[in-house]
Formats: C-alpha cells, structure tokens, sequence
C-alpha cells in the first residue's frame, strides 16, 4: 500500500490494540492489517451502544483490518473492569498463545469533553481525573501485566504506549498533563525491567489527529490544516513492529512525524506532516 512502510510486513504477528473502535486505536488496527497482521481490536462501542454518540464500533475496526489484508477480530471490552481484561486476554492466549505486540490506546479522558478541559485544576471536576487515570494509565498498565507472560517466555515482544506531549511542555490541562506524564514514566519503567528479557517498550507520540470527535468539534468550521489522519499513527507503530533493532529503541519517547522521516512513510494524503509540537511553556 502506498506510503506504508517499505518493510512493514507482518504476516503471522499477532497483535491486540485497546480503545480501537475509533481514533488513533482504529488507524493502528487498520494499518497492521495491512501489514498482514492478526488484529484483535477492543472498545466498549458496539452497534447501538456507542461511546458519546460518535461513530465508530469494534466489529466495524475488525472488519476494517480484514478488509485491509489482515485478520480482524472485534472484542468488546471495558478495560476498566479487571474481569473483562482477564478473559480477554485468556481468549487470546487459548487462540493464539499470547501476543507479539500489545498497543494501549484505550483512553476515556475526552469523553463528556467540554469548553471547561483546560480551566485552572481547582475548578476542574475530579471525575476528569478519574476518567483519564482508570480508564488510561491503568488501563495501559494492567493490558501489559497480562500480555508480557507470553513476550516473556518467547524473548521477544513490543508494547507501545500511545500518549502525548512535547518535551516537558505543559500540555494544558493539569489532570491531562500528569496522566500523559504517568504513561511516559510508566513505559521508562517497564522498559527497564523488561530490557533483558528482550521485550521493548515505548511511547508514541501522535500529533494533531483528525480523529472522530475532533471533526466533530470542528463539523461547521473544517479541521485545521497540517493535521494528521488516525492511520499516520498507524504506520508509525507497523514501522516499529516491523523493525528487527526495536530493542535499541526501547524506553524512549517517538513521535509519529519523527518516525515517518526515520522510517520513509507517509500519511494517508501523500503528505509528511512535521512532528507536533506544543506552544506552551516547558514546566
């Protein structure tokens, strides 16, 4: 496929993505489909019962991946509910024997997203915080707990982290800056541990997405230029999939535009948008 990868083949990977019935989480499955993968895809949207209205489902992202060359396989899953992730993850290791790439996607800190996101932290609502840190950093932290067994007993394996930021610049919302700088220590950390067990770990740092609910904040007045389509994202992490010397990037921090220079792919467009950068200040 133009613009992917040039040795982004994954055929025969078994890979699961969290949060994947919209955003980031869908351009990743889909671009590991076309890579060839197997692709499980996990989200609490289903037919009928979506997350804020907006569109986007689990079985729509597997159908997606299987269309795209891979094999998609949809779960709905709440990766706030310990049981539901269990049994997940025992479906895949009684399917497949466990995984060779777990990417953490799932983040509910957006929903019931409103003018109010970066007013000061004292007047911010606690269930903001609550939402970002259950259904985000812990989410990512107990998907991994599960998926390293397997990587472990193999010597190899990747986690990708997906979070956001720009070298120790506020990103604009206290309970937003701490989560996303919990995931980046987070990912350090297991990197560290898992070094020699030939298991890397990693953060990705996408830019501005044209994701579901960004064009729907912007329906009427179009989506600011230079933004990057979920599948940007997506081939940036079937590049580190791909790529035989992960283990030298493990614990450091990427972003998608960083990776597509690197790596010699493009976005959706043809384009190569630049890695995003925050104007902020660095705390």
């Amino acid at each position: 496929m133009e613009g992917t990868p040039p040795d982004a083949d994954l055929d025969g990977v078994v890979a699961l993505v969290t949060g994947a019935s919209r955003g980031v989480g869908r351009g990743v499955a889909h671009e590991l489909g076309a890579a060839g993968a197997t692709v499980y895809v996990t989200g609490r949207s289903t037919a009928g019962d979506r997350t804020d209205g907006l569109e986007g489902t689990v079985e729509g992202t597997a159908d997606l991946v299987t269309s795209a060359g891979g094999t998609g396989i949809g779960i709905v899953c709440d990766h706030t509910d310990d049981s539901a992730v269990a049994a997940l993850f025992d479906r895949i290791r009684d399917e497949h024997g466990g995984l060779d790439l777990l990417v953490n996607c799932a983040w509910g800190g957006y929903e019931s997203y409103d003018d109010t996101f970066d007013d000061p932290f004292w007047t911010q609502p606690v269930s903001r915080w609550d939402r970002m840190f259950d259904a985000g950093v812990r989410a990512a932290f107990v998907a991994s707990q599960h998926a390293v067994g397997p990587m472990l007993d193999r010597g190899s394996g990747l986690l990708v982290n997906v979070s956001s930021g720009d070298d120790g610049k506020f990103r604009g919302s206290v309970p937003y800056d701490v989560a996303k700088t919990a995931v980046d220590r987070m990912t350090a950390g297991m990197a560290h541990e898992l070094r020699e067990h030939g298991v890397a770990a990693v953060v990705l740092y996408p830019g501005f997405t044209r994701t579901e609910r960004v064009e729907a904040a912007f329906e009427g007045d179009g989506v600011p230029e230079g933004t990057e389509s979920p599948r940007y994202a997506g081939r940036a992490v079937a590049a580190l999939a791909a790529d035989p010397d992960v283990m030298a990037r493990s614990g450091g921090v990427f972003k998608t535009g960083e990776l597509a220079r690197e790596y010699g792919f493009s976005d959706v467009d043809g384009r190569q948008p630049e890695p995003f950068e925050f104007d902020a200040p660095r705390l």
